[in-house]
């Protein structure tokens, strides 16, 4: 006898562990990993400011190359061979744009949801943050998508409503909603092959879809830790007066779907939106706004610089303005420049420094620092090769 016929059978006594054991089968099926169990606080407040940790690791755009980001946890010795945290207490931020110019998206946002799981169990944690093409993907703007990319929102859907299917089965589970809701089956001036995709990827990735409501809710638009401030693009004067902790709730919001409307707030879009500014990071130091910078920074008490990703720094990750500004996107993915991963490091006793996979620096990977400063971002590359960077003080 099926459980629908026997009301008292084990499906009707145990729904939610028969859900549960559905959503760990789609996830392995998904990223061919079990996540550790998640012990955060379900609809927990939005934390904004964090305390200065011993060890601070921010890590820059990752765009779809799962191997690029490992690589870049590795030589800060955040993880291990087997993809382990192992960076005890250590506080990593990485500032965004996991989506859009590589295949590998999703499994991407699994890693760093293992990893945030991993380090809360040994004292550290792992930031995440939403970039502009975060903020486009949940609009729907799908300009930059690979299709690699559709193919892995394609799979993952596949996945996923075979789990639904599965939990219609026991009784006492709630029907679930058919995630396709309300998409069209063609898009004009798209190619009919690329129709499920991108069909999948609306589905995951609109307000209340549930890659964007598992994943990118838990993202920070904007982080302050000790004394630096982490952004995608940038933060004005008018961004800090507006309220760092009620724009991290707003976008949350929005993600989960509570906010109404396909499009992002307005400091979220546009040219001088926090996730798309970039007056601090033209490469060149004479381009940048220093006096914008300066004054958005005196408006957040203890902070004394800002830390972005979003322009791809040939040169490597540096800092101009007076080393107000730090630069961390080097353009690793395979998708972008295929730069080498570099990660910047500040740590309360030894100050600020860069660890690079540059093979010049294979035997210290910390040997690309100004010779006469211990804690300052030099040259990444011998001078003749680059423009020149600015020494950051610890």
């Amino acid at each position: 006898m099926s459980s629908r016929e026997n009301p008292s059978g084990i499906c009707k006594n145990i729904p939610n562990l028969i859900s549960s054991f559905v959503d760990t089968f789609v996830d392995y099926s998904v990223c061919g990993f079990f996540l550790p169990q998640d012990r955060s606080p379900q609809d927990e407040t939005q934390q904004t400011r964090f305390d200065e940790p011993e060890r601070l690791v921010a890590i820059g755009d990752l765009h779809g190359d799962l191997d690029k980001s490992k690589e870049a946890f590795k030589i800060a010795g955040l993880i291990d061979s087997s993809d382990r945290w192992t960076g005890g207490s250590t506080v990593v931020v990485q500032v965004g744009d996991v989506l859009d110019r590589g295949g590998e998206e999703i499994k991407i946002l699994y890693f760093l949801e293992k990893l945030k799981r991993e380090a809360e169990r040994s004292g550290g944690k792992v930031l995440t943050m939403n970039g502009n093409h975060e903020i486009m993907n949940v609009e729907g703007d799908f300009r930059y998508v690979t299709k690699k990319g559709l193919e892995e929102f394609q799979i993952w859907a596949d996945w996923y409503r075979l789990g639904n299917k599965m939990k219609t089965l026991c009784r006492g589970l709630d029907k679930p909603r058919d995630i396709y809701e309300g998409i069209p089956m063609s898009f004009p001036r798209m190619r009919a092959d690329c129709f499920e995709g991108i069909r999948a990827r609306i589905a995951a990735l609109r307000p209340e879809g549930p890659i964007a409501k598992r994943f990118l809710t838990k993202n920070q638009t904007v982080a302050v830790v000790g004394d630096s401030v982490f952004v995608h693009g940038g933060l004005l004067a008018e961004h800090i007066e507006y309220g760092l902790e009620r724009i991290n709730e707003e976008v949350k919001g929005w993600i989960n779907g509570l906010r109404g409307g396909r499009y992002a707030p307005a400091y979220c879009r546009g040219g001088n939106s926090v996730v798309w500014l970039r007056k601090f990071s033209e490469e060149m130091a004479h381009k940048c706004d220093c006096a914008a910078l300066e004054h958005a920074l005196s408006t957040i008490p203890g902070v004394k610089r800002m830390i972005m990703g979003h322009t791809i720094q040939d040169a490597g990750i540096n800092g101009v303005c007076n080393d107000k500004a730090i630069r961390i996107d080097v353009g690793m993915s395979k998708g972008c420049s295929n730069g080498l991963p570099e990660v910047l490091e500040i740590c309360r006793d030894s100050g600020v420094r860069i660890v690079t996979s540059n093979p010049l620096y294979k035997e210290n990977p910390y040997s690309h620092f100004a010779p006469d400063s211990k804690t300052g971002l030099g040259l990444l590359l011998p001078a003749e090769h680059v423009p020149k960077q600015v020494e950051v003080k610890a």
